[in-house]
């Protein structure tokens, strides 16, 4: 489960989600009215489009470390029919640094950790923490990064259109990796493979949802070290949140009419690690209960959400 959610998440989601851009084809990166469209206005130039969505996003960055939620996220392993063999979860508290998601694992399979896997976990996230802070905005913690502009070369998008998603404006466009592209390094192979449909919430140039499937098989290493199948897919969700009276978040009106955090994600994964073990797994993400909060830590020993009373 852990080798094939950092592979999967970290290893593409990151170079889209981190950067979230596409490459227009000549002549399709921009559309007439719409029916519908705001004002007649014409669809914007989507490459024009994903630079405001990054830029917007930076400026986001320093208000989310504002805040915390929890995550529930559970793996399930199926057999060759579909039918689920084991399942397993971990409950979280999610919050950012210098723009970076840090991860701490408060539950087990519904269980709260022991004193031992306690101070683990602390010792753990302290040193997420510090990390974070040494880590410039952009740039993953671990695994490979790519920029926008290189995102920009591999991927080709089509079919620029405007839709309602969830009673808002919404720019939505396909996209699929450029095959004849010379690539280098995980993210960038990685995304070769790769076709999808992004939403783009017009009002606030945010990622509103996301479906991403793999078109081709992809092999890390050859092969030798694991094969994502095709037609394993992932899909990602954001929505504004509320601030109401100070008290705690709630789906609704942005915080100062802005704030997107993430509720939620599903992935379907068919693959194969070191030629030998066959992995089937559907993964879900549940984000929720959002909270202002502060971070306490002192460097290598602790680090922890600490969530503001209720006035």
């Amino acid at each position: 489960m852990r080798v094939l959610r950092i592979f999967c998440l970290a290893g593409f989601l990151l170079s889209l989600l981190g950067t979230t851009g596409a490459r227009a084809q000549q002549g399709s990166s921009r559309a007439g009215p719409s029916p519908g469209s705001p004002a007649g206005l014409p669809l914007p130039d989507v490459r024009q489009l994903m630079l405001e969505v990054q830029a917007h996003q930076k400026q986001l960055d320093k208000v989310r470390e504002n805040y915390t939620y929890t995550s529930l996220q559970t793996t399930q392993d199926l057999d060759g029919n579909g039918q689920v063999k084991k399942t397993e979860s971990t409950e979280n508290e999610d919050f950012f640094v210098n723009s970076h998601v840090i991860e701490r694992t408060v539950k087990k399979d519904g269980r709260p950790l022991d004193a031992h896997e306690e101070e683990k976990e602390t010792g753990r996230v302290a040193k997420l923490v510090e990390k974070a802070e040494r880590t410039p905005p952009g740039q993953p913690l671990e695994g490979q990064s790519i920029s926008i502009g290189r995102v920009l070369e591999i991927m080709d998008v089509g079919n620029p259109r405007r839709e309602s998603f969830r009673g808002r404006p919404t720019i939505v466009f396909n996209f699929v990796g450029r095959k004849d592209v010379k690539t280098h390094g995980l993210a960038e192979d990685a995304s070769k493979k790769l076709k999808g449909t992004l939403w783009i919430d017009e009002a606030d140039r945010q990622v509103a949802h996301m479906e991403v499937s793999f078109d081709d098989n992809f092999k890390v290493a050859g092969g030798l070290f694991a094969t994502i199948e095709k037609g394993s897919n992932f899909r990602f969700d954001q929505e504004p949140v509320s601030h109401p009276n100070d008290e705690d978040l709630s789906l609704g009106t942005p915080v100062n009419g802005e704030l997107w955090l993430p509720t939620g994600a599903e992935a379907n994964i068919v693959g194969r690690l070191l030629m030998v073990k066959g992995i089937r797994q559907h993964f879900t993400e549940h984000d929720y209960d959002f909270k202002r909060f502060h971070v306490e830590a002192e460097p290598g020993k602790n680090a922890k959400a600490i969530v503001e009373a209720k006035p």
